[in-house]
């Protein structure tokens, strides 16, 4: 039978040091330097994701990292003001000119942004 104690994610990036200062210094990430030369983003309450590095990386084309925030027009302005770009998309996942797609409240508001290595993350409100 099939068994397991914990599951963890991981992607890759092309430069961990960038990767690092990314996730640290922007996003406020506590990072962990792993053993293998590796490194974790702690995650309060669950697993670690790790963060590897890959000399023929290529940026993923979906979300790797989805990071929830209680507001989600706060979050936006603070990462827009040091210096993030939000994705703007048109159709199904338009958003608006902040770079966030506005929900019908069934669903939470979303907006996508790249990291240092091109990977994709999202933010998305919390629902109350």
């Amino acid at each position: 039978m099939f068994k397991y104690s914990a599951v963890f994610s991981g992607f890759s990036v092309n430069d961990l040091e960038k990767a690092e200062e990314f996730y640290k210094n922007v996003l406020g990430f506590s990072v962990i330097n792993n053993p293998m030369g590796l490194i974790e983003l702690e995650i309060p309450g669950n697993n670690n994701i790790l963060i590897y590095p890959k000399p023929e990386h290529q940026p993923a084309d979906f979300t790797v990292l989805n990071i929830p925030v209680e507001n989600i027009d706060e979050a936006v302005n603070h990462l827009t003001k040091i210096g993030v770009k939000f994705e703007r998309y048109e159709g199904e996942i338009e958003t608006d000119k902040k770079g966030i797609c506005r929900s019908d409240g069934k669903e939470p508001n979303l907006a996508w942004f790249k990291d240092r290595a091109g990977n994709i993350i999202s933010i998305l409100e919390e629902k109350s």
